[in-house]
């Protein structure tokens, strides 16, 4: 009798998990992680424009066991990635923004609970690792973002994220011609969808459907109900760099700026008081001619001397690799980290981490590269 398959054999990489991840998830919400904007040109460029960065293949290191250590912000991380902002989580996975922070925080690595998740700053906190980020889509009211600020930093959240790529609503159509609306509504239709879908739909049931609850709770009656527009977008700004300098008087802690693709924006940020730059076209999912992200990291790390974050478009450990060996100094994820969860549960965390270990760790095994900080002189440049 043959012995069960391990769940390494079964789900060796990232593609497996996001396979199986649709197969138990509704399509309308495998929709809205999946989707891009326009023709999804941009999310496409981020994948092909990865795939030409190239290592030398070296020989003759012996064994060793690469070092995979990062440093941000004064602190030392066992792995150079974690989990980025991703709003509305809960509707990805029920609960997904408490085992999200649970599994990484376990592992000593960051997570970042978006403005617009299904669950507020102290719904999150009891699990809330040590590395906390607060991801904020900036709100018009000066009142509301006090408010916002003082929750974060009461809740254990260390740093605050301020995302700048989103200064209107994308239109996301694969999204739209699902039928999602924001707070989601069981139509017939939907509900044929669920009922596909047992072990979304058990846990749903039990975490109830889920909704904006932290912009939620700053709703009035000058809230428009009959508006199109969910709630995050009728009661957020669009920044301006007054706005930037406002955030900064307002929170002593790091202060990291997400959407940034030119290199004279990230030099200004740091002239700011900016504490970390976030090299990010949110993965194809607001402007479908924007550059590959991995395509304007080179000029932002030339531009600046504080820490670089990246993401868009990472399907593995060697795009991890990769952005690092351009320049990155950490990786954050969103899409892989819900594919995991949609796939596997609360499990599914702890096994993409052990998927992008091992990944790194094989890789770096070929070039020769023993620390992260040999990665650019493996770089292929010929």
């Amino acid at each position: 009798m043959k012995a069960p398959m391990t769940l390494d054999q079964r789900l060796p990489a990232i593609s497996d998990l996001k396979a199986r991840a649709r197969a138990r998830i509704p399509h309308f919400v495998w929709e809205y992680l999946d989707s891009a904007t326009g023709t999804e040109a941009t999310l496409h460029r981020n994948r092909r424009k990865l795939d030409e960065v190239l290592f030398n293949p070296s020989i003759l290191h012996g064994e060793f066991a690469p070092d995979l250590t990062a440093t941000l912000f004064g602190k030392t991380f066992p792995l150079p990635f974690g989990v980025a902002p991703v709003g509305m989580s809960g509707l990805v996975w029920p609960d997904a923004e408490r085992l999200l922070a649970r599994s990484v925080g376990e592992a000593g690595l960051p997570y970042a609970l978006s403005t617009v998740a299904s669950q507020t700053p102290e719904h999150v906190a009891p699990v809330l690792g040590e590395h906390g980020w607060f991801q904020m889509y900036p709100p018009r009211d000066p009142k509301i973002r006090a408010d916002m600020l003082r929750r974060a930093r009461d809740a254990g959240f260390s740093a605050i994220i301020l995302t700048v790529d989103v200064p209107v609503a994308s239109r996301r159509e694969r999204q739209t011609r699902s039928g999602l609306t924001q707070p989601p509504k069981l139509t017939p239709r939907l509900f044929a969808q669920v009922a596909m879908r047992p072990a979304w739909a058990f846990g749903t049931l039990k975490t109830g459907m889920p909704r904006m609850r932290l912009m939620d709770g700053y709703a009035d009656n000058t809230v428009s109900l009959s508006s199109t527009a969910h709630i995050g977008y009728l009661l957020r700004t669009s920044p301006d760099w007054d706005y930037l300098k406002a955030l900064r008087d307002a929170w002593d802690g790091p202060l990291i700026i997400k959407g940034v693709l030119n290199g004279d924006d990230a030099a200004r940020l740091q002239d700011e008081g900016a504490d970390a730059i976030w090299v990010s076209n949110h993965a194809g999912r607001q402007f479908d001619a924007a550059p590959a992200t991995i395509e304007a990291l080179p000029a932002v790390r030339a531009a600046t001397t504080l820490p670089v974050i990246f993401d868009s478009g990472i399907e593995g450990g060697l795009d991890i690799l990769r952005a690092i060996a351009l320049g990155a100094d950490f990786v954050m994820m969103g899409r892989a980290w819900h594919y995991a969860l949609g796939a596997l549960g609360e499990s599914g965390p702890a096994h993409l981490i052990d998927i992008l270990a091992k990944d790194m760790a094989a890789n770096m095994g070929q070039i020769g590269a023993k620390r992260l900080a040999d990665l650019p002189g493996c770089l292929r440049t010929a």
